[in-house]
């Protein structure tokens, strides 16, 4: 067998690793074993690698996991087949009416609501809000404040009403009343079509408006005039129409943005090849360097707005509130403090682990030779997101779709707060005098009356809450988000083990320039053919502690209500707990998946192999390993931090004729853009690393540098690892 990576004869490796070398470097990494966790492998003369000849691993799992696809493919057929997204998409009034489509609203395609202030909630299309709702044919284009024009006629006034269905006027005594028992809106505003919803255009209070709330307040006792108030000052259409405008005034600057930090992320990957040690120190120092920029300036906003202080703005409106809070000295010292952290716990990092450091660039340098002598890793990863992005797709459809099965379910609500009657049902023969009961619409409409008269009941109405879903479909709805989890995790297995069989080819090749062609299609084959049940296994043992996380959530959100310390506490332990588990999970099923890819074996026994390697070798896994997640990191943040500052003295240096409205918006989404390139570009990087460290704990046991049995790693390896193989020249690489 002979020895890949090295050039020199034997005499002269010897000489230049222990010139290289110091007694210091050897002894970080010991070569003791702990017998506690078995023995060091053995040597194989057979072992050429990743085994070509492979069988089926996890079978009984594979056998789950396919009935679990095959069950969630007839939740979805199911969920299609009986769901209505009408129920969910479509407006529908407070008599359950779909604006647009029933037949009595047909030429009322829009939803109008009493009181935005109890619908500003996204989940409103699904759970509805506690105000009356009907159906328009069209939005106001006005404002329209009742206590401002009740002096006006009859006609125009009636001309400007909201009302509920079947609501009589004939005098404006009748409209005063309808208002003060909520069965007209007291108040709108220019709206305009969201979804077929109205939702209020760009308005401001101006002073008249707010005399008129104080009025409207003292005529009806209601107390929802904050909420009111809340509506007119929040600019729905504003700060969504200056950020549209500066994505489109900045769109070039942004997408060559992206571009650059693509380029860089490749450069960076292929420079590595050659001098990883200066980019990798490069790295460092221009991080700490972007910190330390950033907390100068950061500091000195500080110290100008903390002389030179601004009223806080009280307006919801977006842009006020953000330059209100760019204004506010507070924000700047916080900033000023995460800067601060950050940038001491990095320094100290880097001061203790210098010497790790040194060792890693090593690894990492051979993680990059791998990469770049298989350049076809780097796009890899547009597979697993593409998958991703159609168990996205399925998941949100087929709960969209489950959703939407169910009956309407109605509850009574009091429209007015001014009057305390008591509304009596003739038929079943209950009394309607707290709110939040069931009820059903026609019923209602027909024999409820006010308790003691037989007129029927006008502060309290009967309307749409939600949509009821049968038992069978909350467990479906449960088994598709368990399902999305599993299949996430899978996605993620799946494309860690081809990774690792590529670059676990690459290590065990004797020359390096003789790895087979084609071998990250050969890795996808060989794992979709043989090792899809221990893919699943993995993935599953994450879906259960991801689960548990979840019932832990939801548990803890209907325990709040309680404030009960020691429950809080005991829970919040839990989640700590459990999400360190699931951490070391993710971090043994990768490396079970290294293993796998190489020898083939099930998920159990590829567990249990990198477990007791690891354990072997902890000190080089504290000084290796690590490391080099450190490494990218601190890559990762310098090319994001580059980008970012690039683009913001870009954007600041358009013309006059060009305007940015805020320019945060080009630079976060350049910002957010490269570090999830770098994140893409680096996970191929770092999965590299971790199959090759794996591959040298596992030489470095089977192998000892005699003729027989020659160390695999590079020269650069031996060289920093102090080892060296006693091979004739002539069988180098």
């Amino acid at each position: 067998m002979t020895c890949c990576g090295c050039g020199d004869n034997d005499q002269h490796d010897r000489e230049n690793e222990h010139s290289s070398n110091s007694q210091e470097d050897f002894d970080l990494l010991p070569q003791e074993y702990d017998p506690k966790y078995g023995e060091p492998i053995l040597y194989d003369r057979k072992f050429k690698g990743p085994l070509s000849r492979r069988s089926c691993t996890d079978i009984p799992c594979l056998i789950i996991f396919l009935a679990f696809l095959g069950a969630w493919g007839y939740i979805a057929s199911y969920a299609f087949k009986n769901g209505d997204l009408d129920k969910l998409l479509k407006p529908t009034d407070s008599l359950n009416r779909k604006c647009g489509i029933d037949s009595s609203v047909t030429n009322e395609p829009y939803l109008f609501f009493f009181d935005l202030g109890k619908c500003i909630d996204p989940l409103v299309p699904i759970t509805g809000c506690p105000t009356p709702q009907v159906c328009v044919r069209q939005c106001p284009s006005e404002s329209f404040f009742y206590e401002q024009e009740k002096g006006k006629s009859f006609d125009e006034l009636r001309r400007k009403l909201v009302c509920l269905p079947d609501v009589k006027l004939f005098t404006k005594n009748d409209i005063d009343a309808a208002i003060r028992n909520n069965q007209c809106a007291s108040w709108y505003i220019p709206s305009k079509p969201f979804s077929n919803r109205c939702v209020p255009s760009t308005v401001s209070l101006n002073g008249n408006t707010a005399k008129a709330f104080k009025e409207f307040q003292q005529f009806s006792g209601t107390g929802d005039i904050p909420n009111i108030e809340e509506i007119l000052n929040f600019d729905f259409e504003g700060f969504g129409q200056q950020v549209v405008e500066d994505i489109n005034n900045s769109w070039f600057s942004i997408f060559l943005g992206l571009l650059a930090a693509m380029v860089a992320s490749l450069i960076f990957i292929v420079l590595m090849r050659w001098i990883a040690a200066p980019i990798l120190w490069f790295s460092i120092l221009g991080a700490l360097t972007a910190l330390g920029v950033g907390i100068y300036y950061v500091t000195l906003q500080y110290v100008y707005w903390k002389a030179n202080p601004i009223a806080p703005s009280h307006s919801f409106n977006v842009s006020s509130k953000f330059r209100s809070l760019l204004q506010d000295s507070t924000t700047w010292l916080v900033i000023d403090i995460v800067l601060a952290v950050v940038f001491l716990v990095i320094f100290l990092m880097v001061v203790f682990l210098r010497k790790r450091i040194v060792i890693a660039i090593a690894l990492v340098k051979e993680g990059s030779k791998a990469v770049s002598s298989m350049f076809s890793t780097v796009f890899f990863p547009i597979l697993p997101w593409a998958l991703y992005i159609l168990a996205i797709g399925f998941a949100v459809a087929t709960g969209l779709f489950l959703l939407s099965i169910g009956s309407p379910h109605f509850k009574v609500y009091r429209t007015s707060n001014f009057t305390s009657e008591v509304c009596a049902c003739s038929g079943p023969g209950q009394e309607y005098n707290t709110m939040l009961a069931t009820c059903d619409p026609t019923i209602f409409r027909q024999n409820c009356v006010i308790q003691g008269t037989s007129s029927p009941c006008v502060s309290t109405g009967c309307f749409f809450d939600q949509i009821v879903h049968p038992p069978l479909v909350n467990y479906f709805m449960a088994y598709n988000v368990v399902g999305f989890i599993w299949i996430a995790f899978f996605i993620s297995a799946l494309g860690d083990m081809v990774l690792a069989g590529v670059f676990a080819t690459w290590y065990w090749s004797i020359h390096k320039s003789d790895v087979p062609y084609f071998v990250l299609t050969r890795s996808l084959f060989r794992t979709i053919f043989f090792h899809v049940g221990t893919l699943a296994f993995g993935s599953l043992i994450l879906t259960i502690c991801r689960v548990i996380r979840l019932i832990l959530e939801y548990i803890d959100a209907k325990l709040k209500k309680y404030d009960n310390a020691f429950t809080r506490a005991i829970l919040c332990c839990m989640k700590c707990f459990f999400w360190c588990l699931e951490s070391f999970l993710k971090f043994m099923n990768k490396n079970a998946y290294i293993m796998c890819a190489i020898h083939g074996k099930n998920f159990c026994s590829s567990a249990g192999d990198a477990f007791n390697l690891l354990m072997r070798n902890f000190l080089r896994v504290i000084a290796l390993d690590k490391v080099t997640d450190f490494l990218f990191f601190l890559s990762k943040l310098f090319l994001t931090a580059i980008a970012g500052a690039v683009t913001y003295f870009y954007v600041q240096s358009y013309p006059e004729n060009v305007t940015v409205n805020f320019i945060a918006v080009p630079v976060t989404i350049v910002v957010i853009g490269t570090f999830l390139i770098t994140t893409v570009f680096f996970g191929v990087y770092s999965m590299a690393v971790d199959t090759l460290f794996l591959c040298f704990l596992e030489d470095i046991e089977r192998n000892d540098g005699s003729e027989e049995k020659p160390y695999l790693m590079s020269k650069s390896l031996k060289r920093i690892l102090n080892k060296r193989n006693v091979i004739p020249k002539n069988q180098y690489r």
